[in-house]
């Protein structure tokens, strides 16, 4: 088959150009749209593939039982699709999911273990969405993120001792400086509700 010229699956349409094998499955790679951790890989038919883009939640195909099944349907840890992308051929699809717990059945955050990260901006930013949502007692990042005058203060702190590392051109200084810059940055930013990935794509807008 040719190549996908739009490699995102956006409508069931979009799933005729894809490369199924001969049992009508293709590989799907779980991925977290926010760190960039590869979370699992599974296999999806067309019904798979179509229920997911009609739920928002992933679905796969089960060789095992011959059935459809939904990630988490007995966990509770589903995973909501951000967004599918066929490979370059057709015959891999990359999901790219919102995870609500443990992705693997061990209850371990990856199938893959420790090590499979994206980004290191990415992977700062998962932690801050699961600060976010567990508040655990004596985080700093729940402190910030209750208190907005706080987190705007610090924001503006950071900002200045980074300026004046520059100033000074404290070459030792800068990296740590510009490294709490870009954690209080995200924390406004949760704070905020606006996404790390809007900020991103406006760079990439910015780049085309």
């Amino acid at each position: 088959m040719s190549a996908l010229t739009d490699r995102r699956l956006r409508a069931e349409a979009d799933l005729d150009g894809l490369g199924f094998d001969q049992r009508g499955l293709l590989p799907v790679v779980a991925q977290d749209a926010s760190t960039g951790t590869v979370l699992m890989l599974a296999w999806a038919n067309r019904d798979a593939l179509a229920r997911s883009l009609a739920t928002g939640e992933l679905h796969f195909w089960s060789r095992s039982r011959a059935a459809l099944w939904r990630k988490g349907e007995t966990s509770g840890n589903v995973l909501r699709v951000s967004s599918l992308h066929a490979d370059c051929d057709g015959d891999v699809v990359l999901a790219r999911v919102a995870p609500t717990g443990p992705a693997c059945h061990t209850g371990e955050e990856t199938c893959f273990g420790e090590g499979v990260e994206g980004h290191a901006l990415e992977t700062l930013w998962g932690v801050i969405q699961r600060r976010a949502a567990e508040r655990p007692e004596g985080s700093w990042t729940r402190r910030l993120l209750d208190d907005e005058n706080l987190r705007l203060k610090k924001l503006g702190e950071e900002t200045a001792e980074l300026v004046a590392a520059l100033a000074r051109s404290q070459k030792d200084r800068i990296p740590e400086e510009a490294a709490d810059l870009l954690y209080h940055l995200l924390v406004a930013l949760r704070g905020a509700d606006v996404d790390l990935r809007a900020v991103l794509s406006a760079l990439d807008a910015r780049r085309r």
